[in-house]
């Protein structure tokens, strides 16, 4: 490998470096917690050579909410790509997006700004998750366009109810667990209902 090929990998492996150790730092201390002294105290190096790499926090923040939306959509691929039936499959894939948010509790609060202010969104990693679940949607309503206003409506039904249910757990005590894949089973069913009627 030769000297160009060397600094580019290893630029590479300082930014992904960076990015680790800011996902640590707010794993530990929360994203009030994240600031760019702690993170080259992280990985050994002095505060401007982190600058070097991202302008400011933000930058960071925005890289790290572009890896959750890909994390995110790949949960979401996984789940697409069974071979089950459509109404499975759009319950399948709003189950992941629980479990993503679950696991991936401080992605998911920067991706979607629960308790905190989210960084931009309207990128293609922002996007996917979206084109991936309304396309369902579009295949359960047998249209053929997932841009249409009914189908948009229809995305954003599942996700007020979803998505208001995971920040209620993020927020306060929350509900049990029952309780929560009860409500969540019981929204999905119902919607999925409306949509294969229409």
């Amino acid at each position: 490998m030769g000297s160009k090929e060397r600094i580019i990998r290893q630029k590479e492996e300082t930014k992904a470096n960076i990015l680790k150790a800011a996902r640590e730092i707010v794993k530990q201390e929360g994203w009030q917690g994240l600031s760019m002294r702690k993170i080259a105290d992280k990985i050994e190096y002095t505060a401007p050579i982190i600058y070097e790499y991202f302008s400011n926090k933000e930058a960071i923040l925005q890289q790290l909410t572009c890896k959750g939306f890909l994390l995110l959509s790949k949960d979401l691929e996984e789940v697409n790509v069974k071979d089950i039936s459509p109404e499975a499959k759009l319950e399948g894939m709003w189950m992941a997006y629980w479990n993503f948010a679950h696991t991936n509790k401080e992605m998911y609060q920067l991706m979607y700004g629960v308790e905190m202010t989210c960084c931009n969104q309207g990128t293609p990693e922002s996007d996917c998750p979206y084109d991936l679940i309304s396309a369902q949607i579009a295949l359960l309503m047998g249209k053929d366009d997932p841009e249409d206003e009914v189908i948009v409506q229809k995305y954003f039904t599942f996700f007020s109810v979803i998505h208001g249910l995971i920040s209620i757990n993020m927020i306060g005590d929350g509900l049990n667990a029952d309780m929560n894949t009860q409500i969540l089973k019981d929204a999905i069913t119902g919607i999925i209902r409306t949509l294969v009627k229409e």
